[in-house]
């Protein structure tokens, strides 16, 4: 078994049942992702727009592409082929845009834009994302007008991203604490979210926070989605990029 796939093994276990394993190979070939294809996984995590749509061109059809980095507002054409799952829509000019958008990728085999929306909660300046408010706005905006912009139906909200800040050591009691508490900050506000109702969030039921270093505990904090690169690929090679 070659170390990809025993990576995949140790860390499904590791995870509960209702947790879904998003591999991140961003900046890594295709003979890295086949081997982790043939140890059965099937969803991927991009990056870069251009790089995930050469891949999808390449790689079997049955793979899941979520695309988790920063999505800039010219390339969403790139990005809507192929993505399953878009994570990081983080401001309403960029939702406002794939709604537009998104009736044209739709027909009998997709009916909708599965996207969810990124909750700041990090420290760092250089994390994008709603505001809380930001995101209880947009939504009872859609409650609104939902029977008035026939486009809104070609998108679907399945929950909320979060990107915690970079703590120096995890395992430190002071780490530990503040990404419990940022990640906690996630699942309060989808709960909060669930409570009210909202007729079209069907399919309201993703969370995804944690990466290599902290989704353990993103994991106890209620994560449904875990984005892991390095622990499974190793460290990337960004002198060619």
């Amino acid at each position: 078994m070659s170390k990809i796939a025993e990576a995949i093994k140790d860390i499904k276990s590791e995870l509960p049942g209702n947790v879904k394993l998003i591999a991140v190979s961003k900046f890594k070939p295709a003979e890295d992702i086949m081997e982790a294809y043939n140890a059965g996984q099937r969803l991927f995590g991009e990056n870069r727009p251009q790089e995930m749509a050469q891949k999808a061109e390449v790689l079997p059809k049955d793979i899941q592409w979520h695309f988790i980095g920063t999505l800039q507002r010219n390339k969403i054409k790139l990005v809507l082929p192929h993505a399953w799952l878009i994570h990081s829509v983080d401001s309403v000019r960029l939702f406002d845009d794939i709604v537009s958008h998104a009736p044209a990728y739709c027909n009998e085999g997709r009916k909708q834009i599965n996207i969810l929306l990124q909750y700041r909660i990090a420290k760092e300046s250089t994390k994008q994302g709603f505001e809380k408010d930001e995101i209880i706005a947009l939504l009872d905006r859609m409650d609104a007008e939902y029977g008035k912009n026939p486009d809104y139906a070609f998108v679907n909200i399945m929950g909320l991203m979060g990107m915690a800040t970079f703590v120096d050591d995890v395992d430190s009691e002071e780490g530990r604490a503040e990404l419990q508490k940022e990640f906690a900050e996630v699942k309060e506000l989808f709960d909060y979210i669930k409570s009210r109702n909202y007729p079209f969030l069907k399919d309201f039921t993703e969370i995804s926070m944690g990466m290599t270093s902290d989704y353990k505990i993103a994991v106890e904090q209620g994560s449904t989605m875990v984005r892991i690169g390095t622990k499974i690929f190793g460290a990337r090679d960004y002198s060619n990029r």
